[in-house]
């Protein structure tokens, strides 16, 4: 046993000197068996990268990394980003070893039903975990986000004035593969960091050469170092196998701030397995028993299954014990601080806590009767409103600002000259800009937004999963919307994107139908605590709904509601129902209430967006059909909707009546569950099920049906 004095000389935080002991060996070997031994136990797993990648993670964690497991939250701790997601037996290892709630039991249920100790790290699931890694790239691209919202949040804060005290100082490490830097995201995410000067950034690059299918060389033959240099990062290189070096690299990393940070270090994945080691036969595939008996032999490990030697325990023990006086310390300048910029104290509340300021949305109100535009410029209108009550609210656009209307006007562009700008300029870079705004919100507080064109949501799909796997509260806007979009041709119309982002589970996918339909998105989209929200915007001009007759746009909070109805007169005189006055019932049933109308319509028309105004010209139109009661559905978002309870949905679209139909110029994918073959209901759907033309909206809307007429036959072919 190591005395506890000689252990804190080992592990002073930023010491001049490494003094690294038979103990800190015997912690490297640790990590490598633990790691080996949960993937063999889950007869599942990576084993190599932990392996490899065991003697740098020390001594990052043991030397330098500000934490404490007491508090994975701690405003002032570092930020530690596995993006090298299926090295995460390491990173469950590390977090056990240094006090986290996470229990030797824990690490041996790796990978099973209900465990804390996922395959991949999962933010919400594993006490230290910032993020949700695994689809390679994307931790990259949320630490760059972490560190844009650090710069910006200390700016608003005042941060950057002569003061001996900083909440915010501290460093965003990450761990990269080569797979990580072969994806696209993280050559976007890290032009955008070196543009941006990020200096908190410092990525450790585990070069082991090896992928699944065998040595890199097989795909890859550029020069990794000149590429992030040509990025304005610093480049630094260290030994894998050399914890000097390890540690005189990360020394230099810390010493610096004017510019990400690279350090290219050499390992060897499945470091000490004699017969696998820099293979990829153990990237992704358990030991073996055999081998991995061969491997405790190579390491001189001689302990028990799932044995941690006590010195070990002893060392990160002090290690966590100076990440909580660290805490302290940290607590006590705070209070001082914050006392001394009482006038901070709301600012940090909201930036930090991600609380909302009273009257945030007092200013998002419209003219009831309104008027004609496009919903995107609706969408500019209502950001415009809100942003000066809500400094929280900061984001941009993929090169496209002026026709998505995201940029908030006053306020100044993001850039390193200037960290206070509320406006990024992401570039043309939709997959990162996806994995920036998760890194933002992971950071702290703030409500991200970022904007393109729908098509091109696609390439921000796999960040848009992530945060609704991760509940982020990150705001899209993806404007032109449709064949609206016009000459540009099918290469930039939309056909199959509502459908396919309506299939992410937990995102909100809301098209409003005018300028009130808009505000409320926003004000919904704002108010979410629990997910990512996504409101699609029209680029053509669309009248407006004259919310004097009409429902008023409050519905939209439930999913869908009703807009008009042919017999209002009798909603009006039921005794039944609220009366409003109006062409439908916007004052409808609240969750678990009865009511309902005391009539059935012949038929329910339900659509979205710019359809809606569609629709309820052909109501307007079969209005004389005196016999015929018709039922206008605006249905901005489905998924409010189906979290209504069973009476309100019943109420919006009774059983009884059996026709219905959807129309929406997008593939009819998914529009089944609202109009289709569900018993007696017998529903169509006036849908797109090819892709666009290049040619004007308005040609584009007549040669795919979308008009009056054709409608009304629709309408006779099912009544």
């Amino acid at each position: 046993m190591v005395q506890g004095t000689h252990l804190e000389e080992l592990v002073q935080y930023s010491q001049n000197t490494l003094n690294f002991s038979t103990v800190d060996q015997l912690a490297v070997n640790t990590l490598r068996i633990l790691s080996a031994e949960m993937v063999e136990k889950a007869k599942s797993g990576h084993p190599g990268m932990p392996m490899g990648f065991a003697l740098t993670a020390h001594i990052l964690w043991s030397r330098f990394l500000r934490f404490n497991p007491d508090n994975p939250f701690w405003q002032g701790r570092d930020r530690f980003v596995l993006s090298a997601g299926h090295g995460s037996a390491l990173f469950y290892s590390l977090l056990h070893l240094t006090g986290y709630d996470l229990s030797l039991d824990d690490l041996k249920q790796f990978r099973q039903w209900g465990s804390r100790t996922p395959g991949h790290p999962e933010f919400g699931v594993t006490p230290g975990v910032e993020t949700t890694t695994g689809p390679l790239g994307q931790g990259f691209a949320n630490a760059v986000g972490m560190a844009v919202a650090q710069r910006y949040i200390r700016e608003q804060l005042e941060l950057h004035l002569p003061n001996d005290f900083d909440p915010l100082e501290h460093r965003i490490f990450v761990v990269v593969s080569d797979g990580d830097l072969q994806e696209g995201i993280s050559a976007e995410a890290a032009s955008f960091a070196g543009h941006q000067k990020l200096g908190s950034l410092i990525v450790l690059y585990d070069d082991n050469r090896i992928t699944i299918d065998g040595s890199t060389e097989l795909s890859w033959s550029e020069d990794v170092p000149g590429r992030f240099r040509a990025y304005h990062w610093r480049v630094l290189s260290a030994d894998g196998q050399d914890p000097v070096s390890i540690f005189n690299a990360l020394q230099n990393a810390i010493s610096q701030d004017d510019q990400p940070t690279l350090i290219v270090v050499k390992t060897i994945i499945g470091f000490g397995s004699p017969n696998k080691q820099n293979t990829s036969n153990c990237h992704g595939s358990p030991l073996g028993e055999e081998e991995l008996t061969l491997t405790k032999k190579a390491l001189k490990w001689e302990y028990a299954p799932f044995f941690v030697p006590s010195e070990v325990y002893a060392l990160y023990t002090v290690v966590a014990d100076r990440g909580r006086r660290m805490q302290t310390e940290w607590e006590e300048r705070f209070t001082g601080w914050i006392m001394e910029k009482s006038e901070h104290a709301e600012l940090w509340s909201q930036l930090i806590l991600g609380e909302l300021p009273r009257g945030w949305d007092v200013n998002l109100t419209c003219d009831p009767q309104g008027k004609a535009m496009a919903t995107r410029e609706a969408s500019g209108i209502a950001l415009n409103l809100i942003a000066p009550g809500l400094p929280a609210l900061v984001g941009g656009c993929a090169d496209l600002a002026a026709s998505v209307k995201t940029t908030i006007k006053g306020a100044s562009d993001f850039l390193p000259n200037n960290p206070e700008g509320r406006t990024i300029h992401f570039g043309v870079r939709e997959h990162a800009m996806g994995g920036i705004a998760n890194g933002m919100r992971l950071y702290a507080g703030l409500r991200p937004y970022v904007g393109t064109f729908l098509v091109f949501s696609d390439y921000m799909r796999p960040s848009i999963r992530l945060a609704a796997m991760m509940k982020l509260p990150v705001i899209y806007l993806f404007s032109h919307d449709s064949i609206g979009v016009g000459e540009d041709g099918p290469t930039h119309q939309p056909i199959e994107q509502i459908a396919a982002l309506r299939a992410i589970p937990n995102l909100w996918v809301i098209r409003p139908a005018d300028l009130a339909e808009t505000m409320e998105a926003w004000r919904a989209a704002v108010m979410r605590e629990d997910g990512p929200t996504a409101i699609i915007t029209s680029r053509q001009t669309i009248p407006a709904i004259d919310r004097t007759i009409y429902s008023s746009a409050e519905g939209l909070h439930r999913g869908a509601y009703i807009l008009a109805d042919g017999i209002s007169s009798m909603i009006e005189s039921s005794p039944d129902v609220p009366s409003s006055g109006k062409q439908g019932s916007p004052d409808v049933p609240s969750s678990g209430e009865k009511n309902h109308p005391s009539h059935i319509p012949d038929l329910i028309l339900i659509a979205t967006g710019a359809e809606v105004t569609l629709a309820l010209e052909v109501y307007a139109a079969l209005s004389t059909e005196k016999s015929l009661l018709i039922r206008v559905v605006s249905m901005p978002c489905w998924e409010l909707f189906a979290l209504q309870d069973e009476s309100y949905r019943e109420y919006v679209l009774p059983k009884t009546c059996t026709k219905r139909l959807a129309i929406e110029t997008g593939i009819s994918q998914g529009w089944e569950r609202w109009v289709g073959d569900q018993g007696k209901i017998q529903g169509k759907i006036l849908s797109i099920e090819s892709f666009g033309a290049s040619a004007s909206g308005k040609r584009l809307f007549e040669e795919f049906g979308f008009m009056v007429s054709k409608i009304a036959r629709e309408i006779f072919s099912i009544l």
